[in-house]
């Protein structure tokens, strides 16, 4: 299957990068964009020129070592940093400001069996309560009265920031090394 190209102008390229055209024109003399002449002007494959700036600005973004000693350096400082930042999404995740998948799919699965366990307990609830009834409208206001009060429980439902900090010490183990210094103390 043949190559796909949009030939597009300069004026173009720099709406879509948001540059002047003077940095396109720049950047196509350095031979950092590919250019094609069309008519004395310049045109520019999007799908070539879009990849050709973005390789260019994170080269640029970079920062450059003269020597091992300072690739090293900047290596130990990228790893530092992603280090923090581990660190600071874990205490957010200790602290209840951000949730893991994982504790949030067992809190959501808590709550389905709460709503499971609400409806099934309905047939045996309303099943004494409708053998009394005599016609369909009475019928219908008691198991609406049911599912009402299903709902008020449910509505009573909450979001407990102390389970899930629970829950995190636990998962990461923390929970029973809070308990023995506790006991040591």
């Amino acid at each position: 299957m043949p190559e796909i190209q949009k030939l597009i102008s300069t004026g173009e390229l720099s709406r879509i990068i948001g540059k002047g055209t003077r940095t396109i024109q720049i950047l196509a003399k350095e031979g950092t964009l590919t250019t094609a002449k069309n008519n004395n002007k310049n045109q520019y494959d999007l799908y070539t020129v879009v990849k050709e700036y973005i390789d260019y600005m994170a080269k640029k973004s970079m920062p450059k070592a003269s020597s091992l000693e300072e690739e090293k350096t900047i290596e130990e400082i990228r790893f530092k940093r992603a280090k923090a930042d581990k660190m600071e999404l874990e205490l957010k995740e200790l602290d209840g400001q951000m949730h893991s998948a994982e504790d949030v799919e067992s809190m959501t699965t808590d709550l389905v069996l709460a709503v499971r366990s609400a409806l099934l307990s309905l047939p045996g609830r309303l099943g004494v309560d409708l053998a009394e009834v005599d016609n369909a409208a009475e019928c219908s206001e008691v198991i609406k009265k049911a599912i009402c009060e299903v709902l008020e429980d449910l509505s009573r439902y909450k979001y407990d920031p102390e389970e899930y900090k629970k829950r995190v010490r636990e998962r990461q183990g923390l929970e029973m090394n809070i308990a023995d210094a506790e006991e040591d103390n």
